[in-house]
């Protein structure tokens, strides 16, 4: 698939607004910039505190999502159980909304790239999860 047409969303949760904004624009600059899959932050409070909200959360997916699915990869504890409990209350989240166990940096940036050349959900979940496997050193 090419063009903007039915790529999978992204969301980035972090407890931090700034994280997530910082996250999102390094994701879009190292996958070239462009006509990228959609892509958005979710940091913080509505108030602008640390923390996560599921109303900011919800209202990040519903922007992305074009029907073939949201990744949203999460930065520590209550995210991850922010983002869980909205897809176990099922009407949250649009069918296909899918946490994935992957580092917030590198993951994004997988992401990003895999859904911007067509990849499927299951695709850019598998991309974001090997970021894991990046070595350093």
């Amino acid at each position: 698939m090419s063009g903007s047409a039915n790529r999978v969303g992204i969301v980035l949760v972090s407890h931090s607004a700034a994280v997530a904004a910082a996250v999102a624009e390094l994701a879009r600059g190292l996958a070239g910039g462009g006509d990228t899959a959609p892509i958005a932050p979710a940091g913080g409070t509505p108030d602008g505190g640390l923390g996560t909200n599921a109303e900011l959360i919800a209202e990040a997916v519903k922007r992305v999502d074009e029907g073939a699915g949201v990744a949203l990869l999460v930065d520590l504890g209550s995210a991850v159980l922010t983002v869980k409990a909205l897809l176990a209350e099922g009407d949250e989240l649009p069918e296909g909304s899918r946490l994935v166990d992957a580092p917030l940096v590198e993951g994004a940036v997988a992401a990003l790239v895999t859904a911007s050349v067509g990849g499927d959900l299951d695709a850019v979940v598998a991309a974001a999860s090997e970021a894991y496997d990046y070595r350093k050193v």
